[in-house]
Formats: structure tokens, C-alpha cells, sequence
């Protein structure tokens, strides 16, 4: 796991927020949020203790803010 308590450790020192997530049962995500993006990384291991892959996906925002009667469009969009 040295991989990713590294990555911890260098995010601690750059005073940058996460939050871990496991969602899966050989990963661990870290939950990043910055001013206009969201961004997930992902630490693989499927082998053990060693991290096999890690993968990252940003979310970039265009600025745009939308009101409250946006809340509806989450709801029709994506309930089941």
C-alpha cells in the first residue's frame, strides 16, 4: 500500500481535501475536490498488497450554476 499512502501523504502536505471510498474489493478510491473539479483515483489490488494499476478520471465543471429547480432534473434523470 505504499503507493497509495504516499499519494495521501503528498496530498496532506499540499493542504488538498479527500475522502476514501471502497467500492469494489480489490481498490480504494480517493475522493479529490479542488476549485472547478472533482477528480477520482483509483488504486488497483488485485494482486495483494501491491498496487497494480492505478486509474484516474477528472471532472471538470464549466462554470455554470444552475438554481434550485435544477434539483429536478437529478431526480427524473437518474432515479430508478
Amino acid at each position: 500500500m505504499t503507493k497509495l499512502i504516499d499519494f495521501l501523504n503528498r496530498l496532506e502536505a499540499a493542504k488538498i481535501h479527500y475522502q476514501l471510498l471502497k467500492c469494489r474489493d480489490s481498490s480504494i478510491t480517493v475522493l479529490i475536490t479542488v476549485p472547478g473539479e472533482r477528480w477520482e483515483v483509483d488504486f488497483l489490488y488485485e494482486n495483494g498488497d501491491e498496487c497494480s494499476d492505478i486509474w484516474v478520471e477528472r471532472f471538470r465543471s464549466n462554470g455554470t450554476l444552475y438554481g434550485e429547480s435544477e434539483l429536478e432534473t437529478l431526480f427524473r434523470d437518474f432515479s430508478d
